[in-house]
């Protein structure tokens, strides 16, 4: 099948790597502002003739919608106009943006893909993305689901870190009691511990759409929360341009949601979570909600992959093949859940 991927930063050229690997993909057709740099992260990801290089543009774009299987939006900034189009000629879209403004727009698509017959997949990336993934399969654990908090560590690429850094700056929405809630960007500190070596990291409010997400898949939810890992002076300098280069890939990640409910008539918490590059780890979902998408196994519309995967735990055994560490807590134990 031919696959469309806009975009190669560090997700995308994760994303790219996982695509061609799964064989199913026997051309990827790569849009990019700068071809010239895209040619040379591209050479060795296939044979010349699986890869193709376009400078992105709306013609451009267009004119492959016609014999393509599956669309995948990964860059920063506005991306409506593609996934329009994408829905137009009746092409799944998965998107990995972490904006709250881009994914509301995105959202609002919903009525269009649901006529198209093919799923709108909102934030399929470490968070959201892999964080929503995790809350839908602790939801099927517990008998009643009423409270999500999300927390992260890491950064994926460039884009990715400054987005983080901007959005600790920024007024965060939660969900409580049944009613969105405002806060400040870089308060509500509370220590997390988070899977694998990485132990417990002081975590804050982050303007990030999870709770938008998953109040979406739950709407009997009474709070939902998203917190990132950042030290004093990521949240002291939120609002001035970054002071140092990024990572261009990043280093160490982790993602870890919590779950609060009812199981068997009395109260229980679930924790599930995965450690990893931020870059592997949302290449590895976006891969494998494209795949999944181009595949009819995602219902139809607009949302995250809380809403759209019937099958949580399926795809999750899946990432686990593709290097992703999965881990349960228990008690005093980290687990392994798959």
């Amino acid at each position: 099948m031919r696959a469309l991927l806009v975009g190669l930063g560090a997700v995308g050229t994760r994303s790219a790597r996982q695509l061609l690997s799964s064989k199913l993909v026997s051309e990827l057709v790569v849009f990019s502002r700068w071809p010239a740099k895209a040619r040379l992260r591209t050479d060795p990801l296939g044979s010349p003739g699986s890869v193709r290089i376009e400078e992105l543009s709306l013609e451009r774009f267009g004119a492959e919608l016609g014999r393509a299987a599956v669309t995948l939006l990964a860059i920063p900034g506005p991306s409506a106009r593609l996934a329009e189009l994408s829905l137009g000629a009746a092409v799944p879209v998965i998107s990995v943006s972490d904006d709250p403004n881009e994914v509301r727009s995105l959202l609002a698509l919903g009525d269009r893909a649901r006529r198209a017959g093919v799923p709108l997949v909102v934030g399929a990336a470490m968070a959201p993305g892999l964080s929503c993934l995790l809350a839908a399969w602790a939801g099927t654990r517990l008998d009643s689901l009423a409270e999500l908090h999300v927390a992260t560590l890491g950064t994926g690429g460039p884009a990715c870190a400054r987005r983080h850094h901007a959005a600790l700056g920024e007024t965060v929405e939660e969900w409580r009691e049944g009613a969105w809630s405002r806060k400040v960007g870089g308060s509500g500190r509370e220590l997390v511990w988070f899977p694998g070596h990485i132990g417990g990291a002081d975590c804050y409010r982050i303007n990030r759409p999870d709770p938008l997400l998953l109040v979406q898949a739950f709407p009997s939810l009474r709070c939902a929360t998203t917190r990132a890992a950042a030290s004093r002076r990521d949240r002291m300098t939120s609002w001035l341009p970054m002071l140092r280069r990024p990572h261009p890939e990043g280093t160490v990640g982790a993602v870890r949601v919590e779950a609060r409910g009812r199981r068997g008539g009395a109260a229980e918490s679930l924790v599930v979570g995965a450690a990893g590059r931020p870059a592997l780890l949302a290449g590895a979902v976006a891969a494998a909600s494209a795949l999944m998408a181009a595949d009819r196994r995602l219902t139809p519309g607009a949302g995250g992959l809380a809403s759209l995967v019937p099958t949580p735990g399926e795809v999750l055994a899946d990432l686990s093949e593709r290097g992703v560490q999965l881990a349960s807590f228990e008690g005093d134990h980290v687990t392994p859940a798959w």
